[in-house]
């Protein structure tokens, strides 16, 4: 359990840099918030309790990153002046501040998460990690692509 725990943090203190760096360029998300890897139902059954709290972590951290703007672009990199919006102190104090809370969201998050997802079973972690890999790919495809 203590292994799983310093996992998790780790990949938070991943996501918090990212959310941080992300802010400073003036972008929504970065192409280092999505997930590399869909997964199976054979895969995921091979997997470990630990390893599968990470890949849930992983994929909340997209869906609560990416979500937000799936009416702007689902695209990664795309800043304020990319869709027309004037990058003045306005605007980038509210997208910082947004940046800030999502950072706030990880945290409360990957706590509850660290701390209760461990009970559930674990086919419903794997039911989980697919269902929001199913999210992320219709977030990916975007409106133009009948999703």
């Amino acid at each position: 359990m203590k292994s799983t725990t310093l996992s998790l943090l780790a990949l938070f203190l991943l996501i918090t840099t990212t959310s941080v760096a992300q802010s400073k360029e003036n972008i929504f998300f970065d192409k280092e918030t999505q997930i590399v890897k869909f997964h199976t139902i054979d895969e995921l059954e091979e997997f470990k309790k630990g390893q599968l709290i990470q890949l849930y972590v992983e994929r909340i951290n997209e869906i609560i990153t990416i979500l937000p703007f799936i009416a702007l672009s689902n695209e990664p990199s795309i800043s304020l002046a990319d869709i027309g919006i004037k990058e003045n102190s306005d605007n980038l104090k509210v997208l910082d501040k947004h940046h800030k809370s999502t950072i706030e969201a990880f945290q409360s998050t990957n706590e509850m998460i660290t701390e209760f997802i461990p009970y559930a079973d674990t086919e419903k972690i794997i039911w989980s990690i697919l269902y929001f890999e199913e999210v992320i790919k219709k977030i990916r495809i975007g409106m133009n692509s009948n999703f």
